[in-house]
């Protein structure tokens, strides 16, 4: 089972979205893009899945805002454990921003972390992520592609799932595909290049620091 895991969705990833999947084990202080192909939003089959966005927050917020994060960037995972928690308690809950959380690949092991935090629908996406990203160490450092995904069958478990839940979920090469090619379209649309990074209110904004993003969603907000 996990030696058809790993060709079946990294090749699956590679033709939709021309992507070179490597294991990246050392990341730059900012985590940059290799440079997307010329796919577009035509790169999304209507034959493929369709890709819920996974969103928190009112839809009718005066403030949106869509996050590109990967699950094995450091960046974004200290941006989770810290200050999503502080938007989300002082903006989120609060009815004044409305966020969106979509995931950037750049290996085939971000691919399947976002495959299990998608596992269990929409309502379990970011507890699930938030789990991700507090062990983002534990489980990206196995030696092998086998070792990681059994770590992340592991964190399936932890968070509820069955085995042959995640299983199914791991092994979908559509969704693969319906990811990827989902990403790379949003990437090239909003002219993403590294991750974190954050279009407020359809403006693009780099990582930052809490007081400085608080200050940049009171300025949206007083506005």
């Amino acid at each position: 089972m996990l030696t058809r895991i790993v060709p079946v969705v990294a090749l699956a990833a590679a033709g939709a979205a021309g992507f070179w999947w490597m294991n990246r084990a050392d990341v730059p202080a900012t985590t940059e893009l290799p440079a997307v192909s010329t796919a577009s939003a035509d790169t999304v089959s209507a034959d493929l899945p369709m890709v819920p966005e996974m969103t928190l927050g009112d839809p009718d917020a005066p403030v949106r805002i869509v996050e590109y994060a990967s699950f094995t960037c450091p960046h974004c995972a200290n941006f989770h454990l810290g200050p999503f928690q502080q938007i989300k308690e002082q903006f989120i809950e609060t009815g004044q921003v409305h966020y969106t959380v979509r995931e950037v690949f750049f290996d085939r092991y971000g691919l399947w972390a976002a495959m299990v935090a998608r596992c269990d629908g929409p309502d379990r996406f970011h507890g699930i992520s938030e789990l991700i990203y507090q062990t983002q160490q534990q489980w990206s450092g196995g030696d092998s592609p086998a070792a990681v995904a059994d770590n992340l069958r592991r964190l399936g478990r932890q968070a509820g799932m069955e085995t042959e839940q995640v299983n199914a979920c791991l092994e979908d090469s559509e969704m693969a595909l319906a990811l990827t090619a989902s990403f790379q379209a949003n990437a090239e649309a909003d002219n993403i290049r590294a991750t974190p990074t954050f279009m407020i209110n359809g403006q693009q904004y780099s990582n930052m620091p809490w007081p400085e993003f608080e200050r940049v969603l009171n300025d949206l907000l007083e506005n």
